[in-house]
Order: structure tokens, then sequence, then C-alpha cells
């Protein structure tokens, strides 16, 4: 079959009526272009073959015959080449090239030529008037080099014939391939419908959504949107601000929004703490949307879920990052454009580390200075004014203060995966070491309702994003046995309030195309809503006084596990278990303290376990003694006084 030029502006052809003039990626970063449609002339090994010469691949620390970081060839002469197998016939429309990730080497293209073909063995160059069109390539390995062609060209085979590379390195390369699959192709006049080669689980969604990236301004614009459908359950509000003084803004869902009811736990999703993991961001403006639109139309599921529980979404931790990444484009931006705030702090990992706290207060038995297992009080230099800590981090940690959330769930990007604490290992001397909190059946099965509900996460026939194959663990994993990180915000989360925070790598690819959006919405949605609805697992009370009054701060213990909860403002606790009797006890301070068990079912609906508690003799001593304006005297000072007066007679 002979080559097709894509028809110029103004020009009518049914092959290209319907395609729009800036074609997506055909899906080398996502995974859609699968490892059987990438092909090379040669390999230096097996772990720089064809299948990892996509765009942002990462190699990881330990670059090796499995996972490298690009497409290496075998030898270094311009007959090379890598070649992407589109399955149908597509226009295409630009190349995108990076060179190759490594710690340890430098290796990039500088100049390549591009051919496409319809069987593979009949190749025809890019030309212009002057002859092949030899494209600029890369001037170091990570910043992605956008290329369009000329003239766009129809074919099902496009290849990458590198020209010259960077003289004290090797032919390496990354990319992705611009182009629109064609409806129809014409055989001796007669139309066929190209869809011989569909892309596997290609797929579409029914929810009427705005599937598009939304800057700072369209992102306020469309919670007003949503605020305006949905009045008597949403309320907008904000945290903080960022460096930049852009305003932190937040959703609430709730059946009475503003306020915190009594019983009714306390739930968030936080995306955006790395501003260049986009679609985190993406999938929480779509879910509230999508909640919105389910509770006018009377879903029980939804419905249910907003009665029962206090829902805060906040989008875009930092959104000075996140205007970076958008400046640059959902595929030029590279690995890391925008990750940082505007100040160079990475707020993921920019909490006080309360960990070697802890540890330190366990190893050291006959220690002074003792830490509780639970509420770990921030150090002071922490909170002074030298410390380096972003205004972004200090309001979400003044946020997870203030609101008695139950648990949470933090959105990045890059990876398919759910991790859960602890993340830092508790050894020194490692790096990477399983390092499980007091709670981590619980966590594991938390990470798991998310992992499992996604429609690609647990599946085994998918490949992995970069160097990590996380179905062993059935897309999860223990932050710390990937990679150890200090004063991280699950780790945070966990041991200075009650929330139980996980974090969400929501796909490999950090700030997907547009036209992705859709298909990374329909692999997310349940697994957003059954997260949601974990919060409602385990046991739940108010402890209150023999008066009926809630008491604050009491501490809430489960037997055999040492880390404690406390109840909040109103006396109110949740606390997160799997099914189980468990053995609960409540202690504050000037009362009694009390125990009794307390059994966790498997249906969905926490287990109501109240404590009415009574003060203790010498705490109802102190009460009436200030009630007269005196002060008891204490038990030490007491006996000295008796034994004078004995010696006295």
């Amino acid at each position: 079959m002979a080559l097709k030029m894509a028809t110029k502006k103004g020009e009518k052809n049914k092959n290209s009526e319907e395609m729009p003039d800036d074609c997506p990626p055909l899906g080398l970063e996502t995974l859609k272009i699968t490892d059987f449609q990438l092909h090379a002339s040669t390999a230096k090994r097996y772990g720089l073959g064809a299948h990892r010469g996509r765009l942002n691949i990462q190699a990881g620390v330990n670059e090796n015959d499995f996972y490298d970081g690009a497409w290496c060839a075998g030898r270094n002469d311009p007959y090379q080449w890598i070649e992407v197998d589109a399955r149908r016939l597509t226009k295409f429309t630009g190349v995108i090239t990076q060179g190759r990730n490594s710690l340890w080497s430098s290796n990039w293209v500088t100049s390549y030529r591009v051919l496409v073909s319809n069987d593979s063995h009949a190749w025809t160059a890019v030309r212009n008037e002057s002859g092949d069109v030899i494209f600029e390539g890369n001037s170091e390995k990570e910043i992605p080099v956008l290329n369009m062609l000329p003239v766009p060209l129809v074919a099902r085979y496009i290849r990458i014939n590198p020209r010259s590379w960077f003289q004290e390195g090797s032919i390496c390369m990354r990319l992705e391939i611009l182009g629109c699959p064609l409806p129809v192709f014409e055989v001796k006049g007669l139309e066929y419908p190209n869809n011989y080669y569909h892309r596997r689980n290609e797929m579409t969604t029914t929810d009427n959504l705005d599937f598009k990236h939304h800057n700072y301004k369209e992102m306020r614009q469309l919670m007003k949107t949503v605020n305006k459908m949905c009045p008597n359950i949403t309320r907008i509000y904000n945290i903080g601000k960022s460096n930049q003084g852009l305003k932190l803004y937040a959703v609430e869902i709730s059946d009475n929004p503003g306020e915190h009811e009594v019983g009714e736990p306390e739930f968030h999703y936080i995306a955006g703490a790395h501003g260049n993991e986009v679609l985190g961001r993406e999938l929480i403006l779509l879910l509230m949307q999508f909640m919105c639109q389910e509770y006018l139309a009377g879903n029980p599921r939804i419905v249910h879920l907003i009665q029962d529980t206090r829902i805060h979404l906040l989008p875009s931790l930092n959104p000075d990052g996140y205007d970076k990444a958008y400046k640059a484009g959902s595929e030029l931006g590279g690995w890391s454009l925008g990750r940082w705030t505007q100040d160079g702090i990475d707020i993921n990992n920019n909490f006080p580390d309360l960990n070697s706290l802890l540890w330190e207060s366990e190893d050291q038995k006959k220690s002074k200075r003792k830490v509780p297992n639970h509420h770990i009080p921030i150090p002071d230099w922490y909170l002074s004014e030298n410390a380096t800590v972003a205004v972004e981090t200090r309001a979400i940690i003044a946020w997870m203060e203030k609101i008695p959330f139950v648990l949470g769930g933090n959105l990045q990007g890059g990876e398919l995966v759910v991790a859960y604490p602890y993340d830092m290992v508790r050894s020194m001397w490692k790096t990477q070491d399983y390092t499980p909190t007091p709670d981590d059946h619980v966590f594991r099965w938390l990470a798991y309702s998310y992992a499992s509900t996604h429609r690609l996460m647990t599946d085994a026939r998918r490949r992995a994003c970069h160097t990590e194959d996380f179905q062993k663990e059935d897309g999860t994993v223990n932050g710390a046995s990937w990679h150890t990180v200090a004063g991280s915000i699950n780790d945070f989360s966990y041991l200075h309030t009650n929330c139980f925070e996980l974090s969400i790598y929501v796909g490999c690819d950090k700030y997907p195309h547009e036209s992705e959006l859709p298909e990374e919405w329909e692999n997310n949605r349940e697994s957003l809503i059954v997260f949601m609805e974990q919060v409602h697992r385990g046991i739940k009370g108010i402890v209150k006084d023999v008066h009926g009054k809630g008491i604050p701060n009491a501490v809430i213990s489960v037997e055999g596990v040492n880390h404690d909860i406390r109840t909040g403002a109103d006396g109110d606790y949740w606390r997160l278990l799997n099914p189980g009797e468990y053995v609960v006890g409540v202690k504050a301070e000037g009362y009694t303290a009390a125990s009794r068990t307390c059994e966790v079912g498997y249906d969905m609906g926490a287990t109501q376990c109240d404590f009415t508690i009574a003060k203790t003799n010498l705490a109802r001593i102190k009460e009436i003694m200030r009630k007269f304006g005196k002060q008891p005297l204490s038990l030490s000072a007491r006996r000295p006084r008796q034994r004078a007066r004995q010696w006295r007679r």
C-alpha cells in the first residue's frame, strides 16, 4: 500500500475530516504502546532494549540488565534505528526525544531522521526541498525536545534514525510519538474502517464531566461551578497561601458543610504536593463534579456517603510548581519540572521526623524522656522561623491539626501503586527495609482496597512503569521497603494526629495528555469511592462523663496494638480496625480508666463503642476545694505534717 500524505488545511478528505490539528501522544509513556510494538536495529543489552525507549522512563539507582533508562543501540553508527508500530494507519505529526536517564553516564542523540512505512520494509524519509530532513535532537539527557513534522504523514510504522550523538557518549534515546489514528482508510477507492489493529483496553466514559487540564484560575472557577450546582452540600475554603501568594483552595462535601458533626468521620484527599504530578489534581476535580452530579441524581451510594461523612478535597497543594509544569505542557516538562515549591522544597518529605524520636525512646528504655506512641509533639526546632519548612507544609500541618481526620489519601504520580507507612526505615544502615506500623494489617487492607478496585494496579498482564514490579504485593507496597524517606506526610500524620494517611500513585504518566483523562478517570473512579468508604471501618464512639458531657483528649487504646488515638473536642472518636474482637480501653486525666470488648464485623459501618467514665476521688476533691477557693494538700506534703503532730504529742 502506498504512503499517503495527510491533506493540508482547506482541503477535504474523509481521512482527515474528523482528525484534530493537534494530535495526542500515541502512548509510549502511558504504556498504551506495548513492548511488542517497539523494535530496534540493535541493543546494547536487554535492559537497554527498544521497550525501554519510552519518554520519561526512569532507570532508578540500580541500572541493570532488566531496568535501564533508555534504548541504547548496540553500535554507534548512522544505521541504527528504533521503530514504533502504531498497529493502524495513523497521521504522524511530531516526535519528542530525551536522552538516557542515568546517574552514572551521559548519552543522548543530537540529530536524527524520521521515516515512515506501511509494511515495515519499504521506508520513506521525511523530506523537504533540500532532501531528507535532519531534526535537531537533544543537548542534554533530561529535557524533552519536540520536533513537529513539516507535513504530517499517514502510515502504520514510524522509525527514528539517529545521525549524530553526544561525542563522549553513545546512541541512547527515549521518545514519544504524536499521532492521530485514522477513522477509515482507502484501497482502490473503497473505504474500510481502520479498526483491525485497535488498541487493547481502549475505552471511553459515560460520565459528563469536564475532562481537561485546569490552570489555577480555571480550577477556582470549576470549584465555584460545583458549589453553585450543589450549594447545600459543598463549601469552598482555603487552608493558607503558597510561596507566591496563591490560595490553597479546598472543597468540603457534606450534608452540613462548615461544621463537624459529632459521630461523623472526616476524610480528605490531597493532590499536587509535587506540582508536576497533575493527574491526581484532575482526578480530584473530576471527583467533586461526579459526587455533586450523582447526589443530585439520587445515587443512593453517593447520597449515603455524603450524609455520613465529611469529605475534604484539596486538589493543588503546590500551585506554584503546577504553574511551571502547566506552562511547559503535558509532554515537555520532563520528569521533575514543577516538582518542588517556589523555594525548592519537596513538600511530601518536608514534615518533622517523629519516627526517630519515637524509636530512640523505645530503644533507650531507661531514658528520662518518654515519647508517647501517638500525638507526638512537633520539635521546637521545626517550629522556629529559621527552619527549612515550606509555607505550604505549615499550612497543611495546621489543617491536619484543626480537623479530626480519620483517613486520608495523597494522590501522586509516576507509578501505579499504593504506599503505606512507615515510609522511613528503622535501621540507619539500610535504605530499603519493611518497616511496619503497629497498625500494619489495617494499612495493608486500606492499600489493597484502592489497588484491587483500580482497573490496572493488580492486573498481572501489565508491565512495570519503570523499575519496580508491585504485582507480588497486589499493587501495594510498604513505603520503607520501596525507598526510605524521613519526614513523610504519611508517617507524620500517623504519629502526630489520629489520621491514617496513604500515598496513592495513580498513573505511570505524571502529566498525561488531556485526551487520556477520560480513561484515567475510569481507571480510578471506583477506587476513589471505595477508599473513602473505608473511613467507616472499625469502631467509633463518644467518651462522656456521668453528666453526659463529652470528654476531649481522652486516650483510646486497643489491647495488642501499640498505637493510641485521642477523642476530639466533643469527646467523639473513630478507630480504624480490621474485622475481629478487641479489648478497647479509655483513660483521661482526672477520670477513672475503663475498658470493654468491641467486635468489628465484615459489613461496612463502624461498630459503636461508647464509654461513660467517672472522675477519680482526687479529681472530685480538687474540684470541691477549687470551688471554695482552697487547694487540697498533696499526699506527700500531708504525711510530714501528720508525723510532726504525733511527735509533739
